[in-house]
């Protein structure tokens, strides 16, 4: 009998770690500086979704530790939720796994949000399953004392569905309480029955007095072509935000009153191509840090689309006038440099160079492209640079990692009449002030280009085959001043 108990209790021991151990994380070996661009340390390990949390001076940056892009646990993802903190942006302490998978049933340990009431931190989130042969999420929580250990709560899931909502859509909770102690949760999922088809995506919207009874309000945003994934909300200097992303890419509206009505921003400063759902949480000064992932392309080609998983992302959110967001490159997570390179300048004969002084130069090229360019410089570096336009241009930037004669490199091109800013195959919209004086900072670091654009907007692209040593410059049809040029290698 003394056998055959042991024998049940390694069975069930041994599922229990084959499940905690289907994305193996050692934080011991994981960087405790430089988090912007990490990937984590392991063998194909990957970062995923992102849930900032802030208290107290420190920044708890939860997120999804992925094995070979969402293929463990044949195919539903395995992911857990691993923990860095940091109370400068510089130095990050990293935990062990502080959400993971414990039970056989448990697929995936998928995104949410963190909140703290009643002395206790809760993480709610959902859980990936299947049920009766089909793929399912649902709510679950864990709570804490210090944001780092957590306990599951019973029963758990503690919500299956929502009457009305999709139950294989069912995810991604952003939790919050209000003044009275109520918590709201809203629900990533998909109406069953709408006015207008391919448009039912929504935002569930549930609250509670003891997170046991659950009452369903009415959406808090409806008519979404998908699944409004991993949402945010906040309030910031008297207006309301509310985040989302649609396939990855990221939305957000703002409002005067808690849940609207909202506004549609001027322009969604959120929303690049290769930074993937965004979340933000508040920083000390008030701050406020946004995080997300770069994706990986398929098969790590320039061309081919994306794959779950990538590297980490961080932005500084600023705040303007009406309540609209800008974004730049947080201060103390720029990559540090070694001192900036002697170059000369070379110019070919289309191209007018003008008003040369030291670091300076202008182009003019009315009739068609000019280009000047500068040779070395190393894969991994940092470029700044202010650029003035002289009037109208078609389009005027910068050719990165080039060789040759220079469009066979990276082209951050910007286009003040169609507000357009384009960084190799990737571009973002509703660019203003492309027409005036502009800082630009590039940080070029081993796949990945990515550039801030007068501390307002931000592009970022995975560029991986293309390693040339040229930097170009160019104009077409115009003129326009390159100021105060460095380029400095990246120091690591």
């Amino acid at each position: 009998m003394r056998i055959l108990l042991l024998l049940g209790l390694l069975i069930g021991y041994g599922r229990s770690l084959k499940a905690q151990l289907s994305v193996r994380y050692d934080s011991s070996i994981q960087s405790s500086t430089d988090l912007q661009y990490y990937k984590p340390a392991g063998n194909n390990l990957f970062a995923g979704d992102c849930i900032p949390f802030y208290k107290d001076g420190t920044y708890y940056l939860y997120w999804l530790i992925d094995s070979a892009h969402h293929s463990a646990l044949h195919g539903l993802g395995g992911h857990q939720w691993v923990l860095s903190t940091t109370r400068d942006l510089t130095h990050w302490v990293q935990h062990p796994v502080v959400l993971g998978i414990d039970e056989d049933w448990e697929k995936s340990i998928c995104t949410g949000s963190v909140v703290y009431s009643n002395h206790t931190f809760y993480a709610f989130y959902a859980t990936r399953l299947i049920e009766n042969g089909k793929v399912n999420e649902q709510l679950s929580y864990a709570t804490s004392s210090d944001g780092i250990h957590f306990q599951k709560q019973k029963p758990n899931p503690f919500y299956t569905s929502a009457p009305g909502y999709s139950k294989r859509n069912f995810r991604d909770p952003k939790v919050l309480v209000d003044r009275q102690g109520v918590f709201h949760l809203f629900i990533a999922s998909q109406q069953d029955s709408v006015a207008l088809a391919g448009l039912d995506g929504c935002l569930v919207h549930l609250v509670s007095t003891d997170l046991k009874k659950w009452e369903v309000r009415p959406p808090v945003i409806t008519g979404q072509s998908s699944v409004p994934e991993c949402p945010d909300y906040f309030y910031w200097r008297d207006w309301y935000y509310l985040v989302y992303s649609d396939n990855g890419n990221t939305s957000y509206l703002k409002s005067r009153s808690p849940y609207g009505p909202w506004e549609q921003p001027s322009s969604q400063v959120l929303d690049e191509d290769w930074s993937n759902v965004v979340k933000t949480a508040e920083f000390a000064g008030d701050r406020r840090i946004a995080a997300s992932w770069i994706p990986s392309r398929s098969d790590n080609k320039d061309d081919n689309g994306e794959t779950f998983g990538g590297n980490l992302l961080l932005r500084e959110l600023t705040q303007l006038s009406d309540g609209t967001l800008a974004t730049s490159f947080p201060p103390e997570m720029i990559p540090a440099t070694g001192k900036p390179l002697a170059l000369s300048l070379i110019h070919d004969k289309s191209a007018t160079v003008v008003e040369k002084s030291g670091t300076s130069f202008g182009l003019s090229s009315p009739e068609g492209i000019g280009s000047a360019h500068f040779e070395q410089i190393p894969v991994n570096a940092r470029i700044t640079l202010e650029l003035e336009p002289q009037g109208n241009n078609e389009a005027f930037g910068l050719y990165l990692r080039a060789s040759g004669k220079g469009t066979d490199g990276y082209q951050l091109s910007l286009q003040a009449d169609k507000k357009r800013v384009t960084l190799g195959n990737t571009h973002i919209e509703a660019v203003t002030g492309l027409e005036k004086p502009i800082k630009i900072d590039i940080v070029m670091k081993d796949d990945i280009i990515d550039v801030s654009i007068d501390h307002r907007r931000c592009i970022v692209n995975r560029t991986i085959e293309r390693k040339g040593t040229d930097c170009w410059f160019f104009v077409k049809h115009g003129s326009v001043k390159f100021r105060s040029v460095t380029i400095a290698p990246l120091l690591k």
